[in-house]
């Protein structure tokens, strides 16, 4: 190596000996930091967020108890209808005829009650004749034998008072077994015609239910039948046909799935306010009416539970119909001059939750004590109005430590 070349080698190694040192002197690079400030709020809110559909407070789904075809269908979809008013008519045919056989079949019924009551009057009749023909015969008997005591009948008079009491005496009996067997069948017949009467009372009102009718005051708010169509019955896990849907819409409701990291902060009574898809711009007051004490059925391959939340709108519009998408936002905890930081700005150092101040130029680690969240924000207290702390970003904040060079790239 030429002598030229040394002094070049010997020049570099110095520079990079003198650039370590003096980075060593000005030590690690200062970390730049997004900041905020910690701010006061005259309302503090915390929410919870989830999205439904506006149902009536009172329908009815209704089906029917008869199955036929539908011969009558006065109603309309979004007609006003009224408790009582008849919606449909399966065909009758069927059930007048078996309420018809059972009327018949009961007056025969009460026809034979009122023989059987004749015979048991005409038994007991003949019973009492018997039982006095038999108390006769046993006085003759007894007169009797006081005279043959005394010698002065025949021993044959004697005989034949004997052979009539002993006579009169099964006739007694006889009769009044023929009372009680006339009675027992009274008894049946009885019987009979509580249960011809129980039969037609059933056909009666399988009769009076192929007019369908309606259990409440309310709009036609669906109507899936149409004239001509069969109706079934539900039997067992098979559902029975779904003629209409009768909501009253003087009260509304908004129901709501709510996520399970959520629900257990809402509770009755709270306030919410609810936007729909269709009216934008346009927000509904309302309060949670109801929180379900079971979640709901899992669909698909979700795996996150949801429960049932009804939020009870305060003045619906009249226009807002069954089956309108949108959001609610149900206040579950609402504060007063409140100190908050952003979400993000809490880390967790050793066990304590805290923030970094930015003070000169140094990130200072101060413990605060969390409250509620609210949105984007978190309620701190330990920590002065107005105190400059770091917010971001996250990969800063996770590794940045207590007294390290930090930058502030902007102040919101």
């Amino acid at each position: 190596m030429t002598r030229r070349a040394w002094i070049i080698s010997g020049v570099v190694v110095a520079l990079a000996v003198v650039g370590g040192l003096l980075r060593r002197q000005r030590g690690p690079a200062a970390a730049t930091v997004d900041t905020g400030r910690v701010s006061r709020q005259a309302t503090f809110r915390a929410t919870v967020t989830a999205s439904g559909e506006i149902v009536a407070a009172r329908y009815a789904d209704i089906g029917s108890n008869s199955m036929g075809k539908i011969v009558e269908l006065p109603v309309a979809e979004g007609d006003h209808v009224r408790a009582g008013q008849v919606l449909a008519r399966i065909d009758p045919v069927p059930a007048d005829s078996d309420a018809r056989s059972a009327a018949e079949l009961t007056r025969a019924l009460e026809a034979d009650e009122r023989a059987a009551t004749e015979q048991v009057r005409a038994a007991r009749a003949d019973a009492d004749a018997a039982e006095a023909r038999a108390a006769d015969a046993a006085q003759q008997f007894t007169r009797r034998t006081a005279l043959a005591d005394q010698q002065l009948i025949a021993p044959a008079e004697l005989d034949e008072a004997r052979a009539q009491r002993d006579s009169t005496a099964a006739q007694a009996a006889s009769a009044r077994a023929s009372v009680a067997r006339t009675t027992q069948a009274l008894d049946a017949a009885g019987r009979r015609v509580a249960q011809a009467r129980a039969q037609q009372r059933r056909a009666g009102d399988a009769l009076a239910k192929t007019a369908i009718v309606s259990p409440i005051d309310g709009t036609v708010s669906r109507l899936r039948v149409r004239n001509g169509e069969m109706v079934v019955v539900g039997l067992q896990n098979q559902p029975g046909t779904t003629l209409m849907t009768i909501s009253d819409l003087g009260t509304i409701d908004v129901e709501v799935k709510v996520a399970e990291a959520d629900v257990l902060t809402v509770s009755p009574g709270q306030s919410a306010e609810v936007t729909l898809e269709s009216i934008p711009g346009r927000v509904f007051r309302g309060r949670v009416h109801e929180v379900g004490a079971s979640a709901l059925p899992v669909t698909g391959t979700a795996a996150a539970r949801e429960f049932r939340v009804v939020i009870r709108l305060e003045a619906p519009d009249a226009g807002l119909r069954p089956g309108l998408t949108g959001d609610a936002v149900i206040v579950t905890t609402e504060r007063s001059n409140v100190l908050s930081v952003p979400l993000q700005s809490v880390v967790r150092r050793d066990g304590v939750n805290g923030v970094f101040r930015i003070d000169g130029g140094v990130a200072r680690f101060t413990p605060v004590t969390t409250g509620v969240i609210g949105g984007l924000d978190i309620e701190v207290t330990g920590i002065p109005e107005g105190t400059v702390v770091a917010t971001g970003p996250y990969q800063v904040l996770r590794e940045l430590k207590d007294g390290a060079a930090a930058t502030a790239a902007a102040t919101k």
